[in-house]
Parts: C-alpha cells; sequence; structure tokens
C-alpha cells in the first residue's frame, strides 16, 4: 500500500483593515510554517515596502497579460474613466512556485476566499491542500484606521464600503471555520485554531 498523502493548508486571514490579520501572520503563526501569498497591486508603494518582498508594484498593463488566481478591483464602485484601477490579485506563479507549502492568504472579503478556493479546484490542487478561513472580527470599520490608511484615489470610501460579515460570505458560498477576536494588545482564538497551531508546531520540531 503507498503512503497516504498529507495535505498542506491554505488559511485565508478574512476581516477588515485593522482587525489584526498582519499581525496573526507575523507573530502568531509558527516561524516558516507558512508561505504568505504576495499579490500584484497597482497602488502606490508605501514607506518601507519592498517590491517583491511586501508586494509586486505593477501597472494595469501587468493585469491584462499575468495569468491570476484572484483579481480584485477594489474601487470599482467608485471608478470613473480616467482614474486609477486600485487593482490587486495573486499571480499564478506565486501558488505554483511555491507548491508545497502551507499558506496564508490576507484578504478583506470573502468572496475574494472564493475566487481562491475555486482557482485550487479548478487546478485539482484541491487534493493536495485543505483550506481553513479565519474571520478576524470586531466586523466593523474602525474610523481611525479608515483615515490612517488613505493612500489612493476614493481611499476613505472604499474602505468604508467593505464589509466582512456573515451575509458576505453567505453570497461567497461560504462559513468561516475558525473565529479570531481583535482586542487592544492582543488576539483571542478559538481552541481549534490553537490545536491546530500547536499542531503545524510540533510538527515542525519533530522535523529538526
Amino acid at each position: 500500500m503507498g503512503l497516504k498523502m498529507v495535505k498542506k493548508t491554505v488559511l485565508f486571514c478574512t476581516g477588515l483593515s485593522g482587525s489584526g490579520k498582519s499581525y496573526f501572520v507575523k507573530n502568531i503563526l509558527p516561524d516558516g510554517a507558512f508561505y504568505n501569498l504576495k499579490s500584484a497591486t497597482t497602488r502606490p508603494m508605501r514607506d518601507g515596502e519592498i517590491d517583491g518582498v511586501d508586494y509586486y508594484f505593477r501597472d494595469e498593463k501587468y493585469f491584462e497579460s499575468e495569468k491570476f488566481a484572484t483579481t480584485l478591483f477594489v474601487n470599482e464602485q467608485f471608478w470613473k474613466p480616467g482614474d486609477k484601477k486600485w487593482l490587486y490579485g495573486v499571480p499564478e506563479f506565486e501558488i505554483f512556485d511555491h507548491m508545497g507549502a502551507n499558506f496564508t492568504y490576507d484578504v478583506i472579503q470573502p468572496r475574494y476566499v472564493r475566487q481562491m478556493i475555486d482557482w485550487f479546484n479548478i487546478h485539482k490542487l484541491d487534493k493536495q491542500y485543505d483550506f481553513r478561513i479565519l474571520w478576524f472580527q470586531p466586523p466593523k470599520n474602525s474610523e481611525n484606521i479608515v483615515k490612517s490608511r488613505q493612500n489612493m484615489p476614493n481611499d476613505t470610501e472604499v474602505r468604508k464600503a467593505n464589509t466582512c460579515d456573515l451575509n458576505d460570505f453567505k453570497n461567497a458560498n461560504l462559513l468561516p471555520t475558525h473565529i479570531v477576536v481583535s482586542h487592544p494588545g492582543k488576539l483571542v482564538m478559538d481552541d481549534r485554531l490553537r490545536w491546530f497551531l500547536n499542531e503545524i508546531k510540533q510538527q515542525r520540531q519533530l522535523k529538526k
């Protein structure tokens, strides 16, 4: 009998800006256990960001020629001809080049989680990967976060319009598998997520 293949995991970190997604990826996940999928984007580079490390900073033509696993036109409802399109997307090569790793994908709205899962299914990669959807709460926009992150046309309007609630999950035909609640200075995870992360940590220690 052949050995049973152990699936890797895609962790979808879903929630509004300031809900703790980036902190979780950088500080809570076991070191080196997950590869954080980078998006290409048309937005300007912020101070301290590095092309190819934080994002792939590209123009709109890049989004017309490259193949993507997800495509986000986040200012679409406010866009007018002549405006710059605020585009994000995970290029296909970003996944193919790191196959065999556990992945994280940081995104606000569940519909983009749906895009990524559908892409994995179409490419029959669901045979190699399980999906866990983390819902970061509180599920309301913070005015302070909205104001502090303005760096694109219509940025304030876009961030205020963003939602990540149960209706969004329902419309994407998804349910969150884990809840993470953000409090000042800490994140509170459900027990199943704690158990899963502890298992990942123990597996990495055994391999050393």
